[in-house]
């Protein structure tokens, strides 16, 4: 039981099975707005159009990231339909891409049991887990950087052959590229700052001649270059938007509202670790302190020869991307994900070398917050913030319930097993019991999702011709990511610009600017006949009815309400 990590069956076993259970409930949940129902309709109106270089939201211009998503979203419509799972489908992948990849660089620079450890941790990590099952940039993002460190990690290590080094050092090129090409100039910056810092704390300055830089340039601009080119000849005012606007500003204003405390993602980062979390520190601590005394014995074996130090570049990679968007004034939650395949080699490297005690105390946590999620149960439908919204979390107990048995009973083997001294297996239990709890929690999560989607308003919708495009659909002062999606059609924005503000000066015809300008239009077409139908908020809905305009509610919740002028 001690060593597990041995047992290829094993091994193969739990990939299989963990692969089949991540991608199978990628069509569980309703896509939830903001950003899933957003990255699924502009993939649908990219896969409608086939274009496949100017990238839209709502049929309006949409700038404010890189085509990658888009693209495989789109590619999977093409594939498989138009449908949940299939939107989630690339983000599923990355996520299993995220983790293979952990484990074969934990195993190649480390040793078999770190491999095997470091796969178990980061596939059991609550946050990893989410953030594989959600439609957005983050893990689409997080998967290219993995690539790129656990690329240069492999192609580095002491004793890499000049062809391995080569081929992995093209494939952590290849990662940046495509890590641009996900979400921007970030792909690129923040490995480059933690190589930079890695070489002024290591004084590894043979590591520049080790990286390939011709051929890497030159593969890394092949991937990355065309689409920002050919984006730029057919709009023009791409460019200086994207690059200065989407980078600079965001990163050095707060005029995109994203601002948060200092230390939200410290919280982030401990409690995404979960169920890991009560090794973090440790692992992070632990890990620099073995790594110098480690090199400090090989500096002496092999007379002040240079030895790469991979404790240490993870540690960088860790704490600059933490300090790095800690600094910034945009902060949102899922730009902390690229730090957790550093972590998990970080805290399987600990949980190798660490003692009984530590890993009882991790045991006995996740216990712990198994019992907190059992005492949370009978208070979750205060967590409504709508009226009539409460019967929603009343749905969602029982699946956290049951997440928190499972975190309760598994903590408790674990600690069995750690007392037994059966390291393998304690870990094993620990990583199963993480993430079935993390399955249970998101699967559960469908009422509210729905409630968040206002999925129970497309029937009626539908009923009333909205999937219609010859029926004027219009959007005022909202607009529902994941509803136009299900819809399949474009709305018509009305005193609505938000992240629309920049496509909507380019195409100021695709909008009605005012609510005054759109009750016009509405007066209009129900004196002349021609039917036309809204989504708006309930306070604009009695506004409206107080000036007399013409109008059916079609069908509403506590968040919007459709109506129609017939």
């Amino acid at each position: 039981m001690n060593e597990l990590y041995r047992n290829k069956t094993l091994n193969w076993t739990l990939l299989i099975a963990f692969a089949v259970a991540l991608l199978y409930v990628l069509g569980a949940r309703t896509l939830v707005p903001p950003d899933e129902g957003r990255y699924a309709e502009m993939a649908r109106e990219m896969f409608a159009s086939g274009d496949w270089i100017t990238t839209r939201l709502n049929g309006i211009k949409y700038f404010e990231k890189p085509p990658l998503q888009t693209w495989m979203n789109a590619l999977t419509f093409t594939l498989f339909g138009v449908g949940e799972w299939q939107a989630r489908l690339w983000t599923g992948l990355c996520g299993l891409l995220g983790v293979l990849l952990t484990g074969l660089a934990g195993r190649r620079v480390f040793g078999a049991r770190i491999g095997f450890y470091g796969a178990l941790v980061l596939g059991s990590s609550i946050y990893w887990i989410a953030c594989s099952q959600v439609n957005s940039l983050d893990m689409s993002l997080s998967a290219m950087m993995t690539l790129a460190l656990c690329a240069l990690l492999i192609a580095q290590r002491d004793g890499a052959a000049p062809a391995e080094r080569r081929n992995w050092m093209l494939a952590c090129w290849a990662g940046m590229a495509l890590a641009v090409l996900a979400k921007g100039l970030i792909g690129v910056v923040l490995p480059g700052a933690v190589l930079v810092l890695y070489t002024l704390l290591s004084r590894d300055w043979a590591i520049w001649k080790r990286l390939h830089l011709g051929k890497g340039l030159l593969l890394f601009f092949l991937v990355a270059a065309p689409w920002f080119v050919l984006v730029g000849l057919r709009n023009p005012e791409q460019p200086h938007f994207f690059f200065i606007h989407e980078h600079f500003d965001r990163f050095l204003r707060k005029e995109h509202h994203r601002e948060a405390s200092w230390w939200i993602f410290f919280a982030l980062l401990a409690v995404g670790s979960v169920p890991w979390a009560g090794v973090l520190l440790q692992g992070l601590l632990l890990g620099a302190r073995r790594d110098a005394l480690a090199c400090e014995r090989e500096s002496q074996a092999t007379a002040g020869a240079q030895r790469f130090r991979p404790r240490l570049m993870l540690l960088v990679w860790v704490v600059f991307i933490l300090l790095f968007f800690t600094k910034s004034n945009s902060k949102l939650p899922g730009y902390i994900v690229p730090v957790f395949p550093a972590v998990a080699l970080l805290i399987a490297l600990y949980l190798d070398a660490g003692t009984r005690r530590s890993r009882m105390l991790t045991a006995g946590l996740t216990s712990l917050l198994g019992a907190g999620l059992l005492a949370l149960v009978p208070f979750m439908e205060r967590l409504a913030k709508k009226p009539g919204e409460d019967v929603v979390y009343a749905a969602y107990q029982p699946w956290v319930l049951a997440a928190g048995l499972v975190l309760l009973v598994g903590g408790a083997l674990a600690l069995l097993t750690a007392r037994q001294m059966r390291r393998d297996l304690t870990v094993l239990v620990l990583a199963i019991a993480g993430f079935a709890g993390a399955q249970l929690l998101l699967v559960g999560f469908e009422p509210v999702a729905q409630v968040r989607a206002g999925s129970a308003l497309l029937p009626a919708l539908e009923a009333a011709g909205a999937a219609d495009p010859k029926i004027p659909l219009y959007s005022v002062g909202i607009y529902e990511q994941s509803l136009t999606f299900y819809l399949g059609r474009t709305v018509t924005l009305v005193d609505y610009r938000d992240e629309f503000a920049f496509g909507l000066e380019q195409q100021p015809a695709l909008w009605v600017p005012t609510i005054p300008a759109f009750t016009a239009r509405w007066r209009r077409d129900a004196a002349a006949g021609v039917r036309n139908l809204a989504i708006t908020r309930p306070e604009i809905v009695e506004e409206l009815r107080r000036q007399g305009v013409p109008l059916r509610v079609v069908a509403g919740d506590a968040r919007r309400v459709a109506i129609a002028n017939f």
